[in-house]
């Protein structure tokens, strides 16, 4: 089930390779940039990797870099 950010602008969602799992970016209204939420994709599916790597489960909510 996808959790929503209530005020965020959903900027897109990401499907983990390993396991499936669905996370979504979302922006700040303040702060909504098509080019960062690209960047924050690449650097969410390196992360999202590694965990499965390690054996680690996905965390709820994965802060992003800006």
């Amino acid at each position: 089930m996808q959790e929503r950010a209530p005020g965020y602008n959903d900027m897109g969602t990401l499907r983990c390779d390993g396991c499936g799992e669905e996370f979504t970016i979302f922006h700040e209204p303040t702060f909504v940039d098509a080019g960062a939420a690209h960047r924050q994709a690449l650097w969410l599916e390196k992360v999202l990797a590694y965990e499965h790597e390690r054996e680690q489960k996905h965390a709820d909510r994965i802060e992003l870099p800006e």
